[in-house]
């Protein structure tokens, strides 16, 4: 196994940041959107509490959906983070309007 870069180990801590941060406002979003309807409407509490927990658990399920999604496309070795060479769609051609 090969010793990773300093800018590899940055753009490691800038993806699991970046992951965090979106995995938790995708969780707030989805919590907000199933709790939404109990603080805008006169629910029994009853209703609430099961609005609560339901928002909650879907809530941090979708957190961590959100993170595993990020961190399993961010690529592992250096050779799969380099862009692929551009060709040009027609060989031998140099120019726009050729």
């Amino acid at each position: 196994m090969s010793r990773r870069t300093q800018a590899e180990r940055d753009a490691m801590t800038v993806e699991i940041g970046y992951a965090f941060f979106s995995g938790a406002l995708v969780a707030a979003a989805t919590f907000a959107g199933v709790f939404l309807p109990a603080m805008l409407l006169d629910l029994p509490n009853g209703a609430e509490g099961v609005l609560l927990r339901v928002g909650a658990v879907l809530g941090a399920l979708a957190f961590a959906v959100r993170v595993a999604h990020v961190l399993w496309r961010f690529p592992r070795t250096a050779e799969e983070r380099r862009l692929p060479s551009v060709q040009p769609s027609r060989p031998g051609r140099t120019g726009p309007g050729s």
